[in-house]
């Protein structure tokens, strides 16, 4: 096991000489930010590391980093937008008049959401807590738009004969 450890390594040193240079051109066209670029590589070459014994062609191998160097940013622009999507939310409802539910009811909207499936939580919890329109709700769960729509009528649906609204 130690030998196949120093073989894998030895060839991911050498992957990563001839295809480092090209993967950080790539990450930094896509973000425009260096050391940003330069994390993207390095998880890139990570997440590649235990898939060396499975990629026979050295050619493919760059394919599957680009890819993953590709994969990787669209994560994190994705993660990104909902946080900034979460705090302009936060900051227009700091700026608007509150209006609080009472703790109650606050309270039992709370259990209602978390007896939800996961996805239909996730969903009802993206397109009105964080206010994303319903495209960003299928990009954020990784879905149909159509999808989206339906989990989040689904959830809502449940949520208004939970909480005795419909």
């Amino acid at each position: 096991m130690e030998k196949a450890e120093r073989i894998e390594g030895g060839r991911l040193a050498q992957l990563y000489e001839r295809h480092a240079d090209g993967a950080l051109r790539l990450a930094y066209l896509l973000t425009g930010d260096l050391p940003l670029a330069e994390d993207l590589v390095h998880d890139a070459f990570v997440k590649l590391a235990g898939r060396l014994l499975h990629v026979r062609d050295p050619g493919s191998f760059d394919a599957y980093l680009r890819r993953t160097v590709v994969n990787l940013a669209i994560s994190h622009f994705r993660r990104r937008k909902v946080e900034r999507a979460y705090l302009e939310r936060e900051r227009r409802l700091a700026r608007a008049d509150p209006v609080e539910p009472e703790p109650a009811a606050r309270e039992a909207m709370k259990r209602a959401l978390l007896r939800l499936p996961h996805r239909q939580r996730a969903a009802i919890v993206l397109r009105f807590y964080l206010d994303l329109s319903e495209a960003e709700t299928a990009e954020a769960l990784r879905c149909r738009p159509g999808t989206a729509k339906s989990l989040v009528s689904r959830g809502l649906r449940t949520l208004r004969n939970e909480l005795g609204g419909g």
